[in-house]
């Protein structure tokens, strides 16, 4: 009996293990219209405790309507809204434990730092004693302790912007939204303020939403990304799922530089005008014959002078350098990729060689590789050079298809 109550407490634990705690956030089939425009077409994600989740898009696209949407300052068409296993969607924004930090900052301008940190407060009748506290604790929290008799106008920009978030989190908010928190501050204010609130928000473990046009502010702020295009989620994973392994030619292209090449599926390798390109293809997602893109980043091509390529990296094509750009830590090259085949590659009995055309175009195109400081200094390329091209990896995407998972390949 002991041997099968233990057995049996096993079995409860491993199920208790598998109980997931409900998300702190949760945004279920939303739609909007405005007028007969459509904004944002059945939006699904969930936040979870703690996590940071940047809603990545351009101008237009429908994050800061999501946003709205969450905080209470626009109702969906279709969907509905959860916090904390709460459906929140027909609430008013005060009653939703909701806190937003505007552009703007939104403080007031003849209140000091320690009172506009308390004002939420104090409109909520909390006892003074209580307030004092909150107070002390949020300056420690934003490293304000100093400036707290200053005004807003005595302040930098990033002073203000960490005001208005201890402000927001003097009344314990559920969930934060961050809407373009940074735009108003310069490149190296905004770089620096990015590293403080990321490692604010894992002090106080409160769930937050940021909606940025800004790519390298998304990559460094989320533990997840949403990248937003025309009312549609395009994908949502962590920033390096998004960046390495994109799921559309939008997130490729959004999200970073990318080289985009147009080619056909065969049994075993893609074929890109005259040459091949060994890959796993997935039966399930490709066809024999099935138009495809290849996509890879700048950073994943290697140049050589002769065929001789560092690790990992297959030669598979020759090329001109056409100009080479300095970028401080490291430098861009534009090249050509010949598609009569001089400077091919040798990978056996067949000369293969690389355009970027089908079989059907031969209409060649750039392609865009970068090289780190090191590799720049020890190996000067000019204009006219001709180099050997190797890949580290890339990613296969249908031609015709909106969003689907690529198949990442390593060379």
């Amino acid at each position: 009996m002991a041997q099968v109550a233990r057995s049996m407490e096993k079995l409860i634990s491993a199920d208790a293990k598998d109980i997931q705690p409900p998300a702190a956030a949760s945004v279920v089939g939303v739609s909007k219209f405005f007028g007969k425009t459509s904004v944002l077409q059945n939006i699904s994600f969930d936040v979870a405790e703690g996590e940071a989740l940047v809603l990545l898009g351009a101008s237009g696209s429908g994050k800061t309507t999501i946003l709205r949407i969450i905080a209470g300052l626009e109702q969906p068409y279709t969907g509905k809204i959860m916090i904390h296993g709460k459906d929140v969607t027909e609430l008013p924004a005060r009653e939703r434990g909701v806190g937003v930090i505007f552009q703007s900052y939104a403080l007031f301008p003849k209140m000091t730092v320690e009172k506009n940190i308390g004002y939420g407060l104090r409109i909520r009748k909390r006892k003074r004693k209580e307030i004092k506290k909150t107070v002390e604790e949020l300056l420690s929290l934003v490293q304000l302790e100093e400036h707290r008799k200053k005004y807003p106008s005595q302040l930098s920009g990033g002073q203000q912007q960490r005001v208005a978030i201890a402000r927001t989190l003097a009344y314990d908010p559920e969930v934060l939204l961050f809407d373009e928190p940074f735009g108003a501050l310069d490149a190296q204010t905004r770089t620096r303020l990015r590293r403080e609130i990321r490692d604010l928000l894992k002090k106080v473990n409160v769930p937050a939403i940021f909606i940025t046009h800004d790519q390298e502010e998304a990559l460094e702020l989320g533990d997840r990304i949403a990248v937003i295009n025309v009312g549609n989620i395009e994908q949502i994973g962590t920033p390096a799922e998004v960046y390495n392994n994109p799921a559309t030619e939008y997130v490729a292209t959004f999200l970073g530089a990318a080289n985009i090449l147009e080619g056909v599926v065969r049994k075993d390798y893609v074929e890109f005008g005259g040459a091949k390109i060994a890959a796993r293809i997935d039966s399930e997602k490709f066809t024999e014959g099935q138009p495809v893109k290849l996509i890879f980043r700048p950073e994943d091509v290697a140049l050589s002078m002769t065929q001789e390529l560092p690790s990992g990296h297959s030669c598979f094509a020759g090329a001109i350098v056409e100009e080479t750009s300095f970028v401080g830590a490291y430098e861009r090259l534009r090249l050509r990729l010949d598609p009569a085949g001089g400077n091919s590659c040798d990978t056996g009995d067949t000369p293969y060689y690389l355009t970027t055309e089908t079989p059907e175009s031969q209409t060649a195109k750039p392609i865009i590789a970068t090289r780190p400081k090191p590799e720049t200094m020890a190996v000067k390329l000019r204009r006219g050079d001709r180099v050997f091209i190797g890949l580290t990896s890339f990613t296969l995407l249908p031609k015709d298809l909106r969003p689907m998972a690529g198949t990442e390949t390593s060379r």
